[in-house]
């Protein structure tokens, strides 16, 4: 047995977007991105399980649009992973985990055979020590040509979640049992049913196994999936960090998840049944359920004040107040751009309204009013008919794109900071409190030399003002 084959390769599914947590979660700014129950986002709450004795460095699969600011999250954390692979669109958890395993047989010249981890990125699991340990019971299992995943035991008739029904009872064991099957969402009547008979738990969506054995089962049941993901690894192209899987043959792909495409099919699948705490903070309500109630039973984050109200959760993401009176059992979520209000059950008509937004043309289900980007971020205080206003913010070290604009003006103020300013064939300082013009079609740069944070307000003025009037000449990050 090769080193890398003793110990457990984790890879990061970073592909969805959270659509279910709008507008706190944007398509460029996904869920696993957010901070829930902790201090850092869920990306680095999983990437953390998975630190210590028996692990390898983890591979991330992330979308290419969210590949700074992952990178950036997980350099900031000191979490070096084994590669950062980036998709051109998602195509679902079982092209992305083919990806994988086809990487890290790479990674060992192709003589092992790996145990892949593969794990959602925006799950909640308070207790790391439990995880690991229960990984550890999976391994001789995984390593014996069995596919693992984690069944956890219902602490309530949940309709949100997939079950699976296991061989010989609900009771959490030493070691893993055999899958009897796989059971799509139920109704409440069968999720109550699932409570009481104790033979039932709650999909998890992790899963453990060796490369050639997912590999294997792929070739059996969707060899579409691997004939595409073989492309896309063959052709995929070193960028600075990441590594960028062949668009086109990426796309060959179907979209399919790994529960369909090999669990609900093959004869090798096995559950170790678990009783830590886990939530795949999938919805609004399952955020009211496990956050802090006051006595009316409301869970308030942020500047809220909440009058006659009750059984409601109210989330003030802005920078303004929050206030809700006279309501029971809504969601309130307020942030810079979007104010949403719906009841507390049945939140399945947001799908609806980002259908909606998509189709007029607007932005509010891509990003957020801040918008980030390799050097930071920027976000829009006001617009007119020729002018918008922007507050820039780069970081320590970082600058932008050296490039031009053919339709606008751009006026910069320093606000905080020091700021390194390209104009033409000029290069100067502006500090605080000074202020610089850039004409339209002239070269020009800002950057951060400094130690600390850099502010500029951006006064733009033109007849054209969207992004995609930048032509750039220079760009540190491959743009």
């Amino acid at each position: 047995m090769s080193m890398a084959d003793q110990l457990v390769h984790p890879v990061l599914l970073c592909g969805g977007s959270g659509t279910r947590l709008w507008p706190l979660s944007r398509a460029l700014y996904p869920k696993q991105l957010l901070q829930f129950e902790a201090e850092e986002p869920l990306l680095l709450q999983t990437a953390r399980r998975t630190l210590g004795d028996g692990f390898a460095a983890p591979v991330v699969i992330c979308n290419e649009e969210h590949r700074f600011l992952i990178a950036s999250l997980l350099q900031r954390a000191g979490i070096a992973p084994s590669g950062l692979i980036l998709e051109a669109e998602g195509r679902n958890t079982a092209p992305a985990a083919a990806v994988a395993a086809l990487h890290t047989l790479r990674q060992d010249d192709g003589q092992g055979d790996p145990l892949l981890l593969l794990l959602p990125a925006d799950h909640v699991i308070p207790d790391a020590a439990a995880f690991r340990e229960a990984v550890s019971r999976s391994a001789t299992a995984a390593r014996d040509g069995k596919i693992v995943t984690f069944g956890i035991k219902p602490t309530r008739a949940e309709t949100g979640y997939g079950y699976i029904e296991l061989e010989d009872g609900g009771a959490a064991g030493p070691d893993p049992v055999e899958v009897v099957r796989f059971v799509e969402k139920p109704d409440r009547e069968t999720a109550e049913r699932y409570l009481r008979d104790r033979r039932h738990c709650w999909n998890a969506g992790i899963f453990l196994c060796s490369a050639r054995t997912l590999l294997g089962e792929l070739e059996r049941f969707a060899p579409d999936v691997l004939k595409a993901a073989r492309a896309a690894t063959e052709h995929a192209v070193a960028d600075r960090d990441f590594l960028r899987l062949d668009a086109e043959a990426y796309g060959e792909s179907p979209a399919i998840s790994i529960d369909y495409a090999v669990m609900e099919r093959t004869d090798r699948a096995m559950v170790l049944p678990v009783d830590f705490e886990w939530s795949d903070i999938g919805s609004w309500r399952e955020i009211w359920a496990r956050s802090p109630k006051d006595g009316a039973n409301n869970a308030a984050v942020g500047d809220v004040i909440l009058e006659e109200t009750s059984g409601s959760l109210v989330y003030g993401a802005g920078e303004g107040l929050t206030v809700v009176a006279g309501l029971e059992d809504v969601v309130v979520i307020n942030t810079d751009d979007v104010v949403m209000v719906t009841k507390r059950e049945g939140t399945t008509a947001i799908k609806g309204v980002l259908d909606h937004l998509a189709a007029q043309g607007r932005r509010e289900h891509l990003s957020h009013a801040t918008d980030y980007r390799p050097w930071g971020s920027f976000k829009g205080l006001g617009r007119g008919v020729s002018f918008q206003v922007k507050e820039l913010n780069i970081e320590a070290g970082a600058s932008i794109s050296l490039q031009f604009h053919n339709h606008r003006s751009e006026h910069w103020v320093v606000v905080k900071g020091v700021a390194e300013v390209t104009r033409g064939d000029e290069v100067f300082e502006l500090k605080e409190n000074e202020s610089t013009f850039i004409a339209p079609k002239q070269i020009h740069r800002l950057a951060n030399r400094g130690p600390g944070p850099l502010k500029v307000i951006e006064v733009q003025c033109g007849d054209y003002l969207s992004e995609d009037d930048i032509v750039r000449l220079e760009d540190s990050y491959g743009r």
